[in-house]
């Protein structure tokens, strides 16, 4: 009896150790127990980036846009997204490691912008603002392509070469005071049919004009009036006809003249009489002096001509379309 106590004491000591000692080699490398940190939770789409050493950045994208960073130097880093939510991470000047985000313009939020904040682009339409010249019947064309021919000969042999050597000769500056000259003396062709017209501001222009062309430009030779912002309005007898409805009738190519039709080619007899010319001097004097005239302008403008029916297939008909728009243009204005 006395015996067995002392081995159940043993026992007991012994069954104590053994149950104690996996606590004590636990604890047997650093002497204190260490707390077991707890997992750090973060969102679903969380990407985390290691940058430099103690500058880890965490970059948390907004859903369904998955980021793609780059570095940069001085720990500078760049969050490019596939879609237009892009951010710039930059450091700030407050800090080593401080990090500044900057969306881009017109991404500060996923709201939709205004619908007047969305310019549409369409393709400009010109057909308010440019009407289509008017149809002019041409029942005799096979007259008229005569006589275009006949015109056209006349100025390649005869009027162009002239005009050639007269510019050869005459200096510009000469036959731009020349033509400034003609075109005063014709002012009451201008002033009569803008009154006619009822513009009566561009009736009071052509003759302050005259007045001062006359007198501050020598005779006409210099457009002094230009110095004023007076400008030459060029109205004449066929627009006049235009402006009061009058329709062109039909397609004429006049001799020597050119293109026309049949309303201008009244207004041409009403330009005649209308022409100081016409009073001033004998009519030989008068046909010279008109010449004159016309090979002194064909001078400044030579290839115009030549310009519209070298690439032409039909010259005749480029020479026919081009009159009609250029004067529906002038009735319209």
């Amino acid at each position: 009896m006395t015996t067995r106590i002392p081995r159940h004491i043993a026992a007991m000591f012994l069954a104590a150790f053994l149950l104690g000692a996996p606590e004590v080699s636990r604890g047997a490398g650093s002497g204190t127990d260490l707390p077991v940190p707890e997992p750090v939770p973060r969102a679903d789409n969380a990407v985390i980036v290691p940058s430099a050493p103690d500058n880890a950045a965490i970059v948390s994208p907004s859903p369904d846009n998955a980021a793609i960073v780059s570095p940069f130097p001085d720990n500078a880093v760049m969050v490019s997204s596939p879609r237009d939510n892009a951010a710039v991470l930059a450091p700030d000047d407050a800090g080593d490691n401080a990090a500044t985000v900057s969306p881009p313009p017109g991404d500060v939020t996923d709201a939709p912008s205004p619908a007047g904040d969305e310019t549409e682009m369409r393709e400009p339409s010109f057909a308010a603002e440019t009407p289509p010249p008017p149809k002019v019947a041409d029942p005799i064309e096979p007259v008229n392509r005569g006589i275009f021919y006949v015109n056209d000969k006349l100025y390649r042999w005869v009027l162009k070469p002239v005009a050639k050597g007269y510019a050869f000769v005459v200096p510009e500056g000469v036959r731009i005071a020349v033509r400034n000259f003609f075109s005063n003396l014709a002012t009451p062709i201008r002033a009569v049919n803008t009154l006619l017209q009822g513009k009566f501001t561009a009736t009071g222009t052509e003759l302050a004009r005259f007045a001062i062309n006359s007198t501050v430009g020598i005779g006409g030779f210099f457009d002094a009036a230009k110095e004023w912002h007076l400008d030459r309005k060029d109205e004449d007898t066929g627009q006049t006809f235009g402006v009061w409805g009058i329709g062109n009738g039909f397609y004429l190519v006049l001799p020597v003249l050119g293109p026309s039709t049949a309303r201008d080619a009244v207004g041409t007899v009403g330009d005649f009489f209308l022409d100081p010319v016409t009073y001033l001097l004998k009519p030989r004097d008068a046909l010279y002096v008109r010449v004159l005239r016309s090979e002194n302008d064909l001078s400044l403008r030579l290839n115009e001509y030549d310009e519209l029916t070298g690439a032409a297939v039909d010259p005749y008909v480029a020479v026919r379309d081009a009159y009609i728009q250029n004067r529906a243009k002038r009735v319209r204005e």
